[in-house]
């Protein structure tokens, strides 16, 4: 909970940097660590955009509920295979709690690798995989109404 990040740390992944968080709110985007090997370096950030319901009018926001302590786990866990599967440096994911805004950004993937190829597969790899396994649920809140985002089953495959 509060304004700070939960989880997170560094480690697994074969030597990679692995830092993965959930923050209150939206997503700040922050620049990878310099990585002197990294070739390849991908910055992804997930935002709220702007939507319109039949029903219930325009998109205000998407609200985050997670099981945090799990989800911090499955995403170390991701992270770590990404890592080692991929041969890469930096794997960082850190994703929002509670309201995130129309613009602004819910989830930030960033990975680096020694060649740029491993870097897109794996940034791609890990939103995949997240969406799928993670246990965070989103609600949209409309100017009338909310409705919850059917979620895929979570994949234990994935």
């Amino acid at each position: 909970g509060g304004t700070g990040g939960t989880g997170g740390g560094t480690g697994g992944g074969g030597g990679a940097t692995i830092d993965v968080r959930l923050v209150q709110g939206p997503v700040p985007y922050q620049e990878p660590p310099f990585a002197a090997m990294g070739g390849g370096e991908v910055s992804f950030l997930g935002r709220t955009r702007e939507e319109v319901h039949s029903t219930h009018g325009k998109l205000l926001l998407l609200r985050y509920e997670a099981k945090e302590s799990m989800a911090i786990k499955v995403l170390s866990e991701l992270a770590a295979d990404i890592a080692d599967r991929h041969k890469l440096l930096l794997v960082r994911v850190v994703h929002s709690l509670g309201d995130v805004p129309v613009s602004q950004a819910s989830v930030l993937v960033q990975v680096v690798g020694v060649h740029r190829k491993e870097a897109f597969d794996a940034s791609a790899e890990m939103m995949d995989r997240l969406k799928k396994k993670v246990p965070i649920w989103k609600q949209e809140v409309w100017e009338d109404g909310a409705t919850w985002k059917d979620g895929a089953v979570v994949d234990p495959n994935a």
